[in-house]
């Protein structure tokens, strides 16, 4: 349990996808212009890193790994198909994108409509690709682990783009200078969420 506490406060605070590898910012910086829009894009971002990570994890240990399709036989036990890897994780990640953008079309047109083309964009979002690139590279030990990693980096990203939203419906009444107005400033603020962040490097669970 203290494994899975472990990866689930790190992902969201100390490798966070933005904060700690900038990972996922043009939807960050285009979709956080109000909160209503970034909560239901980062709650998408939440959905469909939570099931894609642990559905590549599965995909990669027992599909596309050398020797993964020993449980066929042993005569696939020399079979790598890992040169698929890419195609398939993109294609994962396409497919659950697609059933995020109808529930939310057919539920909720109105955040559809105001989320606009960054809803089907979230498939070629590096965030989530990243996810499950990062849970190949980190060899988690189960299927559990690589879903709290999965879990706990959208969270990570959606208190992101939350926090950026908020900031920036306050910030439209204060003195910015014309300069640094629209991206100038949420570039900045972007940088000392990030140092404030690491902060969190100090954890010790």
């Amino acid at each position: 349990m203290e494994e899975y506490l472990n990866i689930f406060v790190r992902s969201i605070f100390v490798d966070n996808m933005v904060f700690a590898y900038f990972l996922g910012m043009c939807s960050y910086l285009a979709v956080s212009r109000t909160i209503n829009t970034s909560v239901g894009l980062g709650l998408a971002v939440i959905f469909v890193l939570g099931i894609t990570v642990p559905v590549n994890y599965l995909l990669e240990n027992y599909v596309l790994g050398k020797g993964a399709l020993a449980w066929l036989g042993p005569q696939y036990a020399d079979v790598n198909l890992s040169f698929l890897t890419f195609i398939m994780f993109i294609a994962i990640i396409a497919a659950m994108v697609q059933l995020v953008e109808m529930v939310i079309e057919k539920f909720s047109p109105t955040l559809y409509s105001n989320l606009g083309i960054f809803l089907p964009l979230i498939a070629v979002n590096c965030a989530i690709l990243g996810g499950s690139l990062f849970m190949q590279q980190r060899n988690y030990a189960n299927i559990g682990e690589a879903a709290t990693f999965g879990l706990g980096s959208g969270i990570g990203w959606f208190l992101a783009i939350v926090g950026i939203a908020a900031i920036r419906e306050k910030i439209k009444y204060s003195n910015v200078p014309a300069p640094l107005r629209g991206l100038g400033i949420t570039f900045i603020i972007t940088g000392l969420m990030g140092i404030a962040f690491m902060s969190f490097m100090g954890i010790q669970l």
